[in-house]
């Protein structure tokens, strides 16, 4: 068990992951952070990817794993990553809210570029080596909006969808490896990049920012508060313990409700 790091609790209580070595990308804060501290309290060695320096740096120190400051949008940095991975949590995204006759082309480019091509790429790298030891996890967390729709997200629907597409392939090819893939599907999480979206609608339809949790962002979910980074977190390194072999090509809603309507 890594010093210093908090053992797990509940769900993940029986997931022992020593000897495993995971990849978090998107770790320097949010879910991504989360899940670095989650897998590392169940034994896993973690190599935190992050564009943040610091962020990377303070999380990696944090979790006794390594730092790796890359930028996802460049695919031939991709390449450079680690890839002796047990298991890999494709996580990194952000967004960009705009009605589609106005949505720029650059900002859809870079959407897909950080949340599909980057998975691919690393999924792609990584497989070699679980095949060979004839185990992996991988989790992409995905978002509701990997199964539902909202207006003015083209880049970021666009990119959970086809997320939700590679990890269904990545099953299918992966089954006889011993390999599986998973998307987990939250809805708003208390992040930083639902923290902006909060302010910039508070700022945009003149009310405070607690009335745009309850009004605007969760008016869907049955469940009316954010979820926690933690929660998530505690999904992702379920899907690596010992009961979930069986579970593959799924995606598992963490959206209070909000896809049951």
């Amino acid at each position: 068990m890594t010093s210093g790091i908090t053992p797990p609790s509940g769900a993940t209580a029986g997931v022992d992951l020593s000897g495993r070595t995971a990849m978090v990308t998107g770790a320097g804060s949010g879910i991504g952070r989360a899940c670095a501290r989650a897998l590392a309290a169940a034994g896993a060695f973690v190599h935190v990817v992050d564009l943040d320096a610091a962020a990377a740096e303070s999380v990696a120190e944090a979790v006794g794993g390594r730092a790796h400051v890359v930028d996802l949008a460049e695919g031939r940095l991709v390449a450079e990553l680690p890839t002796g991975i047990d298991i890999l949590v494709n996580n990194a995204g952000l967004q960009h809210v705009a009605p589609l006759a106005d949505f720029p082309v650059d900002r859809f480019e870079l959407l897909q570029r950080v949340m599909v091509q980057a998975p691919f790429l690393l999924i792609r790298q990584t497989l070699p080596h679980m095949y060979a030891r004839g185990w992996g996890r991988i989790v992409n967390v995905s978002s509701v909006h990997g199964l539902r729709a909202s207006a003015f997200k083209a880049g970021y629907v666009t990119a959970k969808h086809a997320l939700e597409g590679l990890s269904k392939v990545t099953a299918l090819e992966g089954a006889p490896h011993g390999v599986t893939s998973n998307c987990v599907n939250p809805g708003y999480v208390r992040t930083p990049l639902v923290e902006r979206q909060i302010a910039a609608q508070a700022a945009a339809h003149g009310i405070p920012p607690e009335q745009v949790v309850g009004e605007v962002l969760l008016s869907r979910s049955a469940i009316k508060r954010l979820i926690e980074p933690e929660e998530v977190a505690d999904v992702a390194v379920w899907l690596c313990g010992p009961h979930t072999g069986y579970i593959s090509g799924a995606s598992l809603p963490v959206d209070g409700g909000w896809s049951a309507a």
